[in-house]
């Protein structure tokens, strides 16, 4: 089976219709079909993390999912999540705690940090770290990016 099939899913909350390639990853179906560059493609194996995007409100590998796949589907990548404002104190505190590094990551980690922060409001550093290792941070910034996930759960729940 070659030959492109029809979808329909919902992207940052716009019906997208098109016709992939059965073959098409959803991570390549992102940044060069929507132009939603944010979601990076960095080991194709779902290891890095670079890729994540959420898939009917969970985290997931989006080098790892065929676009074919997610027929009917919501998925949100960053560029949804900082329209919509909702992770822009994420974005601020990776800014102001220097979190930020060659940048290549930082989508996946805003992402991956708001997943957290959803399901656990008050992290500590060790349940930060453990969150995220699924990441990789290849200029080895993890410090600086677990202070900023540490100071925007403490601002959101008033402790900043």
């Amino acid at each position: 089976m070659t030959a492109p099939l029809p979808i329909s899913l919902k992207v940052n909350g716009e019906l997208i219709e098109a016709h992939v390639l059965p073959r098409l990853n959803l991570a390549d179906f992102l940044r060069e079909h929507l132009g939603l560059t944010g979601t990076h493609v960095g080991c194709e194996h779902g290891v890095c993390g670079a890729c994540t995007v959420r898939l009917n409100g969970d985290i997931v590998r989006a080098c790892l999912l065929l676009a074919v796949q997610l027929d009917g589907a919501s998925v949100e990548t960053v560029e949804g999540l900082s329209d919509t404002g909702e992770i822009a104190d994420l974005q601020a505190a990776f800014h102001t705690r220097n979190a930020l590094q060659c940048g290549y990551c930082t989508p996946a980690m805003l992402i991956t940090a708001q997943d957290l922060l959803k399901q656990m409001p008050q992290p500590d550093r060790e349940q930060i770290r453990e969150h995220l290792s699924g990441n990789y941070c290849r200029c080895t910034g993890y410090h600086a990016i677990v202070d900023a996930v540490e100071a925007t759960a403490r601002k959101r729940v008033g402790r900043a």
